[in-house]
């Protein structure tokens, strides 16, 4: 197996959403919302994981990373 990699302020990344989800499919809604996003413009920190960069993949258009 691999290492996994960690970041230099504890394994977190920075989270903006910068684009509304009005017109998007309810899938990708969803997986906005399940991210923990309320507002449009919003930073939010969460854990480096394979899981919240592959809700971050599902939706790039709407998602865009800050900062690792």
């Amino acid at each position: 197996m691999t290492a996994k990699k960690t970041n230099a302020n504890g394994g977190t990344i920075q989270l903006k959403w910068v684009r509304s989800s009005i017109c998007a499919p309810k899938k990708q809604k969803v997986v906005v919302r399940g991210l923990g996003f309320t507002r449009l413009n919003q930073v939010i920190e969460r854990p480096d994981t394979p899981a919240i960069r592959g809700m971050v993949a599902k939706v790039p258009h709407l998602v865009e990373i800050v900062k690792q």
